[in-house]
């Protein structure tokens, strides 16, 4: 079973600082076709702001998306596995937990940020390479099978 460590592998996490303006931050997601990017405060990670926060604290709270920092919206609440971690135990608890982000740490620093899709691309790679191996398990016949017949 793979790691989260593994399927992270050396991606690039963008982030933005916590006094990022909500335009500049959703701006930096649509260029890197991300749906989440963590937010920092010197350095240590205080929240993620997500395409959901876009829409519900800002849009539809008729804020100002060019002077209102990301850290006035983002979620708090923040979903993390260490990058020891299995993928499927990570899937479990995005799914308990309802959200699409998982931050990724290593003793305590971010390393990444994975999606549920993510996971659930690694969960279907790890189901077909059982579905391979059974079926050539199933269909093997040993070569001493046929000189006896």
């Amino acid at each position: 079973m793979r790691s989260i460590k593994a399927i992270a592998g050396d991606r690039d996490t963008i982030t933005v600082e916590r006094m990022t303006s909500v335009k500049d931050a959703a701006r930096l997601m649509t260029e890197h076709h991300i749906g989440a990017v963590p937010v920092l405060d010197e350095g240590r990670l205080v929240g993620i702001f997500t395409e959901r926060d876009v829409m519900g604290r800002v849009v539809a709270a008729g804020l100002v998306a060019e002077v209102t920092p990301v850290g006035a919206v983002m979620s708090t609440e923040l979903v993390v596995a260490e990058t020891t971690e299995t993928y499927e135990a990570c899937l479990n608890r995005l799914q308990q937990m309802h959200v699409r982000h998982l931050l990724v740490l290593d003793r305590g620093h971010l390393e990444g940020i994975l999606s549920l899709r993510d996971l659930l691309a690694a969960d279907a790679d790890e189901k077909a390479e059982a579905i391979t191996f059974l079926n050539a398990y199933v269909h093997y016949i040993p070569a001493d099978v046929h000189a006896k017949t």
